[in-house]
């Protein structure tokens, strides 16, 4: 069974991170290991009007499912298997993903379970994929960006494409779900691909 991490921090557009643990909670071979920061939590509540509490956590709060291959683990538990590089992952998934998230990333910072986890998965040469949502970016946030680049993680910026023909907001979220999953190789058929 592959496990995949999946962070939702505070920027905007948490719909990305939801849609991505809806269509992930649908597999059986994914063991998703999902950390939510408190200001995630809001965007939560602010956008989706999902409340959750993240030290009570259900899933149900968040996902119509109850399956136990959604494992949950508190922001500020850093003694948590996925803060260790000896606990094997494919990799995280930090979407959406602020820029005081990345910035920290960056720099090396663990203030938290996701910050921390995604700093194992650099050391750990684990794919880590940052899908950040902000508009427009200050020459920091764009060093920020390039020095995670350099080190290997993939940037995917929650840019949707327009070849698909989109007719819904809904077709445009699934577009940048599928570019996330096709880091990790996993199909969902959410999309149209082009054609030649």
């Amino acid at each position: 069974m592959k496990r995949l991490i999946v962070g939702i921090t505070g920027a905007s557009a948490v719909v990305y991170g939801v849609r991505l643990l809806e269509v992930l909670s649908k597999r059986d071979d994914i063991e998703i290991h999902l950390t939510i920061s408190a200001s995630g939590a809001r965007a939560l509540c602010e956008e989706l009007q999902i409340e959750v509490d993240i030290d009570n956590f259900k899933i149900e709060s968040l996902l119509n499912t109850h399956k136990a291959q959604v494992i949950y683990h508190h922001q500020s538990d850093i003694g948590a298997s996925i803060a260790s590089g000896s606990f094997r992952t494919a990799g995280m998934i930090v979407v959406p993903c602020s820029m005081g998230t990345v910035a920290s990333i960056a720099a090396g910072i663990s203030r938290n379970l996701i910050q921390r986890s995604a700093d194992v998965c650099i050391k750990e040469r684990r794919k880590l994929v940052i899908v950040p949502r902000e508009t427009p970016l200050s020459s920091i946030h764009l060093e920020n960006m390039l020095k995670l680049s350099q080190n290997g993680v993939c940037v995917l910026p929650a840019m949707p494409g327009y070849y698909h023909f989109p007719k819904t907001v809904d077709d445009q979220i699934n577009f940048i779900v599928t570019k996330i999953l096709d880091q990790f190789d996993i199909e969902s058929g959410l999309t149209q691909r082009w054609k030649e």
